[in-house]
């Protein structure tokens, strides 16, 4: 488990298995790399981040990043697989599951739900990003990230 403080001053444990779960997962975040860059939504408040959100009633974990990711993006994405969660110690903890993802179809972007549009980052892009969101920026996202790497090597 990696443990970290975030920006809002929460305690937050990251954890790469797949349980048991202290707090139940009912948000997804999708990492999803195309060509070497990071798919990475602009929202409207938060600003630079990959995409995610809520898990819908009768929806499975997989299915909400399906979802997620085409709703906020129009990019369909395949080979979805569990990478990680995260519990955020709030006063109500939460917890996120993080999926990682292949490219299957991109479609032009028409819509803005809750998004304005989509970047297609570079690791180094994404960190150079003025208008990261909150949660892009915490130790957690970089040791993911850094997880990706070491997972790619073993795939």
């Amino acid at each position: 488990m990696f443990t970290f403080i975030d920006e809002n001053n929460l305690k937050v444990d990251l954890r790469f298995d797949e349980g048991p779960f202290e707090v139940e997962p009912k948000h997804v975040l999708a990492l999803v790399q195309y060509e070497g860059k990071w798919l990475c939504t602009i929202h409207h408040r938060r600003g630079v981040e990959f995409p995610g959100g809520k898990q819908e009633p009768g929806e499975t974990l997989y299915e909400a990043a399906i979802r997620e990711v085409y709703e906020e993006a129009n990019v369909v994405i395949e080979d979805v697989k569990w990478f990680a969660y995260y519990i955020v110690h709030d006063d109500i903890p939460f917890c996120k599951a993080v999926f990682t993802a292949k490219v299957k179809d991109i479609e032009p972007f028409t819509g803005d739900y809750e998004t304005e549009g989509m970047l297609w980052l570079t690791e180094e892009d994404l960190w150079k990003q003025p208008n990261l969101s909150f949660y892009m920026r915490d130790a957690g996202m970089k040791k993911m990230l850094q997880e990706v790497k070491n997972h790619e090597r073993q795939w």
